[in-house]
């Protein structure tokens, strides 16, 4: 595998002419790409700060074999699955061409390909684990039993600041830096999902899911955040449950979702609704 078999580019729509197909073709292991994409074509490079995204394809007699994306110079590249051999090419490419690199995302054997292969043509990188996830993948759904008191209810636009305060307490626990406020709202990466409530008896919304958009027949579950001082109250569940029955009727093929490797209860939670692990992801910090 030559490094100049990976082609950069800026321009998304020459990236996704070529690479669309294959990035369709596995849309489980693809999901970030996917998502991430179809995001900056609806709304544009600038909502997400990613004027200098720059989009990369593996690509031999035609056929494309891999890709990445990087939003911004100071965020990290995602990786679709690579081997060894590819990922030391991706390397060695954008060592040559001054590329700095200052995180990886992808499947566990790939983000550790990759971090190595960094390391050993970038002297000084040192690669640290900073999260290890999994994605799981919805198989046959199992409404947690008994259901909290309270309802689902699909949030509005009259919802906005309960829901922003929901979104600012979660970017605040994984440790997101964004700004959510009125001006910032549209401009955020939450903006996009369409999110439902579970309500108290009272009509108080005391957790919340969102939905991505869907992409290449996938819906993924995300953000799922319940403030600390409701939590083991079973509202979760109810919601995350509510969610994906919604993203079943809107005609999604699979559901899925992302969970911390590292939280027992949190991936106990959604395997009990029928959630299943199909790819353990990772994220190293160079």
């Amino acid at each position: 595998m030559r490094p100049d078999d990976w082609h950069l580019t800026e321009d998304i729509d020459d990236f996704l002419a070529r690479a669309g197909e294959f990035l369709r073709s596995r849309p489980l292991p693809h999901i970030m790409p996917l998502t991430w994409t179809a995001r900056l074509r609806a709304r544009g490079a600038a909502a997400y700060g990613a004027e200098a995204a720059v989009f990369g394809l593996l690509e031999r007699a035609g056929e494309v074999h891999g890709a990445f994306y990087r939003l911004s110079p100071s965020r990290g590249l995602s990786l679709t699955p690579l081997t060894v051999e590819q990922a030391d090419a991706l390397a060695a490419r954008l060592v040559a061409l001054g590329h700095s690199v200052p995180s990886v995302s992808a499947d566990d054997a790939t983000a550790g390909a990759f971090a190595e292969a960094w390391r050993r043509r970038h002297t000084g990188a040192t690669p640290r684990v900073r999260v290890r996830l999994c994605l799981h993948r919805l198989g046959t759904l199992v409404p947690p039993e008994p259901f909290p008191a309270g309802r689902g209810r699909a949030v509005g636009e009259r919802d906005l600041e309960q829901l922003m305060g929901l979104c600012r307490g979660f970017a605040a626990d994984v440790g997101e830096a964004v700004t959510i406020d009125a001006d910032s709202w549209a401009d955020t990466r939450f903006a996009d999902k369409r999110y439902t409530f579970w309500e108290a008896p009272d009509g108080t919304p005391v957790s919340m899911a969102g939905a991505n958009p869907m992409v290449a027949g996938l819906v993924q579950v995300d953000p799922v955040y319940t403030p600390a001082a409701l939590r083991g109250r079973g509202y979760a569940g109810a919601v995350t449950a509510e969610v994906s029955r919604a993203a079943l009727a809107a005609g999604a093929e699979d559901v899925v979702l992302f969970t911390d490797a590292a939280n027992p209860t949190s991936n106990a939670l959604y395997r009990r609704l029928g959630y299943v692990p199909v790819v353990d992801w990772a994220a190293y910090d160079f």
